[in-house]
């Protein structure tokens, strides 16, 4: 459970007593051009409403809102979405006071952010002439009465050293901030409108601008301003990151998919990469899949691009394919664990879209190869589907992560014990914790084991568990670090995928460990145990 205090944000994590829950594998992250809405500010959406009250909807220019109205009408249940802008300046609001006046200005830049403000001093007396009340509000259109958002703060004031003074007060303020000198007396009364008493209004001025283009730069942002895509530091997971086309007309460059793919792998994330607009024939893709540059195991691509009814132009046009094949997944994740191969129905896309090329057989079987997936658009009776594959291609460094399905649920498993052991910096870090620790994870190994998740082992040699003093030691104590290390078995025999799990003060992180044995079926698990121990005690 998380609940926000003050700006702060509080996580109560669980302990060694409650079973380790399944992280999410479906929560899709968006990063682009939007008509409106904050910037640089992840926002958690559950539906198409939603987008459109935050973000202001469809918009021509914003290939993201589209690629966020085809992941809902998908099946999308749970989005987050970074707002990214290129120039665009921000509309402001004059107060009147005295000769001069209190200038505000808005957070959220663009054309479409129609706000206005009411001044009163109601319950201030006659003595606090430096006190007044203030009414924000976002409509949705000048001179409508659809009020969006409302802020309203009480006794601030213009000396700088009252307590609430007007700058730092409104610096909690989601919608404006105080820009300039603020002046020596306070902002007068807002007129009325009529004689009833309804409050009048100050709206805010015409020069906001929706500003140019996106650019790679803009979607890549700064690591240390947390902006572009690094705004997604601010989220605590999301499991897919889909970054549409710059514009109608253009791809999103190499080095956007490079940093991406980075930091994907970071946030232990998936990357959809859109096939390039040039690629509009299955023999296209093929002939250039040859020389793609950027294999990954934590990306995925779907091809072709999908021809779907554009409402604002009234015509049929061509999508990326991201937003629409992440809205599958999330709905399949609803019906199938995420290491299913086959989620029949549920990984077909919904009526509406359809493939701008044809891809027979043949060539859908070629591009699965080459490392890239076909959309299905329709069922398939009666024949099967190649397994959904990532972009790691054939030189992969552990074969099995080019399987999607297999990266998924290593991505779930790895994220799921991260978490869900948080609890241990908060113990004493003896072996009483780590047992705990141990059997907890177990319990949470086990009961994937049972539902089918590793099947490619007998029982008994499909994972491991190790937390005592051979992970666990007392430098790294001292240090306040506590270590956990497991592992689940991989395709070839004897191999397992191993992670050692460290939590400490500053935060958690987990680091791949790669035993690389070659076990005998039953007895491969202990023989892990004892290489990765040599190699954690190496590596620390």
């Amino acid at each position: 459970m998380a609940e926000r205090l003050a700006g702060i944000q509080v996580h109560e994590e669980a302990g060694f007593e409650q079973a380790i829950a399944e992280a999410p594998t479906a929560i899709t992250a968006f990063v682009g051009r939007s008509l409106r809405g904050p910037v640089n500010r992840p926002v958690p959406l559950a539906s198409f409403t939603d987008f459109q009250r935050v973000f202001g909807g469809l918009w021509q220019p914003s290939t993201l809102s589209y690629a966020v109205e085809q992941y809902f009408e998908n099946g999308g249940r749970a989005a987050v979405v970074v707002r990214v802008a290129n120039g665009a300046r921000c509309c402001t609001l004059q107060l009147p006071a005295g000769a001069g006046g209190l200038e505000l200005q808005a957070l959220a830049p663009g054309t479409r952010e129609f706000l206005r403000a009411a001044v009163d001093y109601d319950g201030i007396g006659d003595n606090e002439d430096d006190r007044f009340n203030l009414v924000l509000q976002r409509v949705r259109t000048p001179g409508s009465e659809h009020i969006e958002d409302q802020e309203i703060y009480r006794r601030l004031s213009v000396r700088p050293e009252a307590a609430r003074y007007v700058v730092p007060v409104l610096a909690e303020s989601q919608l404006v901030k105080v820009v300039n000198a603020v002046p020596p007396v306070r902002p007068e009364q807002t007129p009325r409108n009529d004689p009833h008493g309804i409050a009048g209004y100050v709206t805010s001025n015409p020069d906001g601008d929706d500003g140019g283009p996106l650019s790679d730069y803009d979607l890549i942002g700064s690591a240390a301003r947390s902006t572009g895509l690094f705004a997604l530091e601010a989220v605590d997971i999301f499991n897919l990151l889909c970054i549409p086309p710059l514009a109608r007309e253009s791809d999103v460059g190499a080095s956007t998919l490079l940093v991406a793919n980075r930091y994907c792998r970071k946030r232990r994330a998936l990357l959809f990469v859109d096939p390039p607009l040039a690629w509009d024939t299955a023999t296209k893709a093929l002939g250039e899949m040859r020389n793609w540059p950027l294999p990954s195991d934590t990306a995925c691509m779907f091809f072709p691009r999908l021809l779907g009814y554009d409402k604002l132009r009234g015509r049929f046009e061509a999508f990326a394919p991201c937003g629409a094949v992440a809205g599958t997944l999330s709905r399949a994740a609803e019906q199938s664990p995420v290491w299913s191969t086959n989620c029949g129905e549920d990984s077909v896309l919904r009526p509406g879209l359809r493939p701008l090329c044809a891809v027979d057989d043949e060539a859908r079987q070629r591009l699965a190869a080459c490392g890239v997936n076909t959309v299905q658009t329709i069922r398939r009776p009666g024949r099967a589907a190649p397994v959904a594959c990532t972009l790691a291609g054939r030189g992969a460094a552990a074969a099995d992560w080019r399987s999607l399905p297999a990266r998924r649920l290593s991505l779930m498993i790895i994220n799921s014990i991260e978490r869900g052991t948080r609890w241990m910096l908060f113990e004493a870090n003896d072996a009483v914790t780590w047992r705990r620790a141990a059997a907890q994870v177990g319990s949470f190994l086990a009961s994937l084991d049972q539902r089918g998740a590793f099947t490619c082992r007998e029982p008994g040699d499909r994972w491991f568990v190790l937390c005592d003093e051979r992970v666990n030691h007392q430098r790294q104590r001292e240090r306040g670090i506590v270590n956990l290390l497991f592992g689940f078995a991989a395709a070839r025999t004897g191999e397992f995928h191993a992670y050692l799990v460290s939590h400490r003060a500053g935060g958690s992180s987990v680091q791949a460990v790669s035993p690389n044995l070659t076990g005998v079926p039953g007895t491969g698990v202990m023989q892990a145990v004892q290489k990765l121990e040599l190699q954690v005690a190496h590596s620390t």
